[in-house]
């Protein structure tokens, strides 16, 4: 029997729906960073935001008491970057993800010097666990400290393997809301008190498996290369072909996969008018992704050296991005958006009354919030 087909508009809806992004959801903080497997957290902020956009009711302060508490973490998971995740899922699922940190590491140049030099892994992996556990540091002195055992390595390299083997998380009142500080490391088991984590019983293809079910929930319907692009894993298709999934193609032949319970969002469904955080979810977690934005925007959503913009989402799909310029306290917070679509009377009064919200948000002392649009086509 030949799978059914997916169309662009409902792939879209299903995605937002899965997201918490058609309606805000009255999920708790931590059953929603759960359900999303994490929310990516290069820099302290975008995952305010993100929640923000996908939750009823959320104050800052309800994310910076759970990393204070140490119920979610901040730490390198997925395609090797940080992640604020809940934390168990920081001590199980980093395991399943050391293997492509692994295979980043090997062709950098930090490894070649370790090579050169003839540092054992296990060896330095013992010392670095120690340093960071006894002192709490920063990778500067991490390095320092390793330095004085490996005199002939350079310290940010021997860093940056602690960084990679090790599952460091990064400390309050780093990722706190208004606060900043520098980036300081504990490891994982012993910031959360537990022992360094055994060989689970479990196989890892049944592991795998459940990993890829989980994308599918917050992701889905999407293919193998999706999985992997989100993940940075390879070799996922003989995890997949084991599972009991439906099976779907999109609307240029591609197969896609999702779970079996999942629901499918009608494409007419309206969407409202969403305002995404640097680095979201949805922009990075699919290999194809003509169903959240026009590849001819790809450059004014992403550039060049990684980044990645805030963004608007109209009718479900991104229309635009957006920056926040912050004057002096009690002064009007101003919201530029810059359009790359057109948008209608209505939708544009939308975004304007999405931005009150977000502004409020940010900075509830501001004399006001205005909101400005610039190069609408």
């Amino acid at each position: 029997m030949s799978a059914d087909r997916i169309d662009r508009r409902t792939r879209n809806r299903t995605l937002l729906q899965r997201q918490l992004l058609l309606e805000r959801s009255n999920l708790s903080v931590v059953e929603a960073i759960g359900h999303l497997i994490g929310l990516q957290s290069q820099a302290p902020t975008p995952p305010y935001y993100g929640l923000w956009s996908r939750l009823a009711d959320f104050a800052p302060d309800d994310l910076s008491q759970l990393l204070v508490n140490r119920q979610v973490s901040r730490l390198v998971m997925m395609r090797s970057t940080v992640h604020l995740m809940t934390s168990p899922d920081a001590l199980t699922l980093r395991p399943l993800l050391q293997p492509m940190l692994d295979r980043a590491f090997a062709s950098s140049p930090f490894n070649r010097a370790l090579v050169t030099a003839g540092v054992d892994r296990e060896e330095l992996t013992t010392a670095g666990r120690h340093v960071v556990e006894e002192s709490r540091c920063t990778a500067a002195i991490l390095g320092a400290e390793l330095g004085r055992r490996w005199p002939d390595v350079e310290p940010s390299a021997l860093a940056q393997a602690i960084r990679t083997w090790v599952p460091l998380v990064q400390l309050p009142p780093r990722g706190l809301w208004g606060r900043s500080g520098q980036t300081t490391y504990d490891t994982a088991e012993h910031w959360l008190g537990v022992a360094a984590a055994e060989q689970p019983a479990e196989p890892l293809v049944t592991r795998l498996g459940r990993l890829v079910q989980r994308y599918l929930s917050a992701f889905g319907p999407a293919s193998v290369a999706d999985v992997q692009k989100w993940s940075g894993l390879t070799r996922l298709r003989e995890v997949a072909d084991e599972l009991p999934l439906r099976r779907y193609l999109d609307a240029d032949g591609r197969e896609l996969l999702d779970s079996e319970d999942g629901e499918l969002i009608d494409g007419q469904t309206s969407a409202p008018v969403r305002l995404l955080a640097e680095f979201d979810n949805i922009l990075l977690s699919h290999a194809e992704r003509s169903h959240v934005f026009d590849d001819r925007h790809r450059l004014q959503i992403m550039s060049q050296n990684g980044l990645i913009s805030s963004t608007v989402l109209v009718d479900g799909f991104v229309a635009g991005t957006w920056r926040i310029e912050k004057g002096k306290p009690g002064q009007t917070l101003r919201l530029a958006i810059q359009l790359f679509s057109r948008v209608t009377a209505a939708q544009r009064r939308e975004t304007i009354a999405e931005g009150a919200r977000l502004g409020a948000f940010v900075d509830p002392s501001a004399g006001g919030v205005e909101v400005t649009f610039t190069a609408q086509p």
